[in-house]
C-alpha cells in the first residue's frame, strides 16, 4: 500500500488560527479595562476556560467567541449556546477548586471578537454576566 504524499502535510489549522487571534485581542481588551488575566486555555478534563480574569475582587470566567462579519454561522454572541454555558461552568467549577477559590464571588462573562472578510478585528464587545 502506498501512502498519498500530500496526507503528510501540514496546513495550519485557520480556525484554531482565528480563535486564538480573537483569544489574544480578548486578552488585551480585558487588560486594558483593568483586568488581571490569571490564565488562557485552562484545560482540564470537563473542558477548556479561555481566559479566567480577576475583576477586583471578582473571579471572571470568560468565554471568547467570535465569527467573521456577514458570515453564515450567526454572529460571536449567538455561538454561545446553552449546552457550552453548562460545559464552562462546570469547568470553571473544577478551575476553582483546583485554584483555591471555591466560595469566592465568580462571574461569567463573553467576549464576542467580529472579524472582516480580511479577518481583521471590526468589533469588540464584551458581555459582562452573561451567563
Amino acid at each position: 500500500m502506498t501512502r498519498n504524499p500530500r496526507s503528510s502535510i501540514r496546513r495550519p489549522d485557520l480556525r484554531k488560527m482565528c480563535g486564538d487571534s480573537a483569544e489574544a485581542e480578548a486578552a488585551v481588551f480585558l487588560e486594558r479595562l483593568g483586568y488581571r488575566i490569571r490564565e488562557r486555555n485552562w484545560r482540564c478534563r470537563t473542558g477548556e476556560l479561555d481566559i479566567v480574569a480577576t475583576d477586583g475582587d471578582v473571579t471572571v470566567i470568560v468565554e471568547v467567541r467570535s465569527r467573521k462579519e456577514n458570515g453564515r454561522f450567526g454572529t460571536a454572541v449567538e455561538a454561545v449556546t446553552p449546552r457550552k454555558c453548562m460545559q464552562v461552568r462546570a469547568t470553571a467549577q473544577v478551575y476553582l477548586r483546583f485554584a483555591g477559590l471555591e466560595g469566592t464571588r465568580t462571574r461569567f462573562d463573553v467576549v464576542a471578537v467580529t472579524n472582516d472578510e480580511a479577518g481583521r478585528v471590526k468589533e469588540v464587545r464584551h458581555l459582562i454576566g452573561a451567563f
